[in-house]
């Protein structure tokens, strides 16, 4: 793949990469930001500085808003099939630039080239289904009484929507709102996060090429805290969706609920597995059980984070597979292989969590990943395994975000549950099993909102809608934030009723009259 001469330079001299700039990109250029402050992006993989990106303050948000407010009165009085039809080029656009894509996704996240084209795949899948909304939009006509009276209903956009996205997924995440938002008749402000701003810079360049019009899509840059409460509490602001950390999640829940703004903030997870051991498949559960916690070097809201085997005889069988599955695992960014974690505050938190658990609290490392890190390297850390003698051990409780399976031997069916069910957090929860009727007993007893029976990583896949749990640490707010809970969320259904006067009645020879009694039009 060639690089983008406009997105990497390399010197002819030193082979070195020249950071490049990522600015604001408001009213269809870029900007600089007022501040003209910039911070640096890094490489996960040799902490090398490959970008700068800029951090905007409150007099940045105020441009962003006026330009998408600007924009919106025009794009929302397009049809929705002209605005279908322009992220269909938008479409094909990412689809011609995938690979380009995947690349800024493994110099600025880690991932390794397959993990990075899948991001680009599932996002694109979403664009896809956004193409599909003119028919799934629809609305619906229903004569509803016998006095000519009819009801039917329409879907109008919010106006300016703000998305604030993690950096574990630079496009996917974004594409979970973005073009559904789009084709719904909303005008767009994304803040990306500040350590992998590089792939959507280069997005926004192809939706300008699709064809969306300047102030349509807006792109603001920052790492201040107070500028992002600034932009979600903006009165021009109708709706807010946000992924990332539970506190952070409640914290612009709040906030929006407390403006009777609309909301969906998406926190942690802390996914369990359970293992029948007497009848799952070894082998394949164990490949998967690898995949889900390893994959993207644990850093994803679905990843396995605790595992549950139940079963006297083939326990300790899978467990073994499992490591020697993992301790294969070669560190890097190629196919197959396992990239780094995205910072140094990551690494220490989940080497934290390592420690604690095998000095404080007596739990056996089966597998230690701490082996890879390399001084002045970048963040590594390889797959680890930990067996617990207690359920209450902070690194079977809380979110680790990192490529670390705890593992706790359960004494019966019940016991897996109680632990599932005790966890705050309510994202994914799976079973492995060869039994339809085992898998069905926990499948009606997790406490989770996304589900899987013999795959690790349940993510639902359009039309259905991704979204954890309500009333736990996994989700805050109003609805899903893809499929048709993305349709609902970015817009509002208009419902109208009508009676127009009656052409004078044809004669009848019935003498029978039905009386409709459950309407209130033209009578007290």
């Amino acid at each position: 793949m060639t690089p983008n001469p406009k997105k990497m330079k390399v010197t002819e001299e030193h082979e070195e990469i020249v950071p490049i700039t990522i600015d604001n990109y408001i009213n269809g250029v870029f900007v600089k930001p007022h501040s003209n402050e910039y911070i640096p992006v890094l490489n996960p993989t040799n902490g090398a500085t490959i970008a700068h990106v800029a951090v905007s303050n409150n007099t940045d948000v105020e441009t962003a808003v006026a330009s998408a407010q600007a924009a919106f009165s025009a794009w929302s009085a397009l049809t929705i099939k002209a605005r279908a039809a322009i992220l269909m080029q938008f479409h094909s656009l990412v689809r011609q630039h995938a690979q380009e894509l995947a690349q800024l996704i493994v110099q600025e996240n880690g991932k390794n080239i397959t993990e990075a084209l899948a991001d680009v795949a599932k996002g694109n899948e979403t664009v896809e289904y956004a193409c599909s909304l003119p028919q799934l939009a629809a609305g619906r006509v229903l004569p509803v009484s016998s006095g000519h009276v009819v009801c039917h209903d329409r879907r109008k956009p919010l106006g300016v929507v703000v998305s604030i996205v993690p950096f574990n997924f630079p496009f996917m995440v974004p594409c979970w709102t973005l073009p559904i938002a789009l084709v719904m008749g909303n005008t767009f402000i994304l803040k990306p996060s500040e350590k992998v701003p590089m792939t959507m810079h280069r997005v926004t360049e192809l939706l300008q090429q699709a064809g969306v019009p300047p102030g349509v899509v807006t792109m603001l840059q920052t790492n201040k805290p107070e500028v992002i409460q600034s932009l979600i509490q903006h009165p021009m602001v109708q709706a807010v969706t946000f992924v990332g950390s539970s506190p952070i999640a409640k914290t612009v829940a709040s906030k929006c609920r407390a403006l009777h703004k609309r909301c969906t903030a998406l926190g942690g997870a802390k996914n369990h597995l359970v293992a029948l051991t007497d009848t799952c498949h070894l082998e394949s559960t164990a490949t998967d059980i690898v995949v889900s916690f390893a994959g993207c070097a644990g850093q994803r809201c679905m990843a396995a984070s605790v595992l549950l085997l139940i079963g006297e005889n083939k326990s300790q069988d899978l467990l073994d597979l499992i490591v020697k599955k993992a301790a294969a695992i070669q560190p890097g960014t190629d196919p197959g292989q396992m990239g780094p974690v995205i910072d140094q505050r990551s690494y220490q938190k989940i080497q934290k969590y390592i420690q604690e658990a095998t000095e404080q609290c007596g739990a056996t490392l089966l597998l230690d990943g701490r082996t890879w890190n390399q001084p002045g390297g970048g963040q590594w850390i390889g797959p680890t395994i930990v067996l617990h003698q207690s359920c209450n051990d902070a690194m079977m409780k809380e979110e680790v975000f990192g490529p670390c399976l705890s593992v706790y031997k359960c004494a019966s069916w019940e016991e897996a549950i109680r632990i599932e069910n005790a966890n705050p957090f309510g994202n994914a929860a799976c079973v492995y099993t060869a039994n339809g009727g085992h898998a069905e007993w926990f499948l009606e007893r997790f406490r989770a909102s996304m589900l899987g029976c013999n795959i690790g990583i349940p993510v639902p896949r359009e039309p259905f809608s991704f979204g954890g749990l309500y009333g736990t640490l996994s989700k805050y707010g109003d609805m899903d934030i893809t499929g048709d809970g993305g349709m609902e969320f970015f817009s509002n259904r208009i419902k109208v009723t009508t009676r127009w006067p009656a052409v004078e009645d044809v004669p009848t020879t019935t003498t029978t009259t039905t009386h409709d009694m459950a309407h209130f039009s033209g009578r007290m």
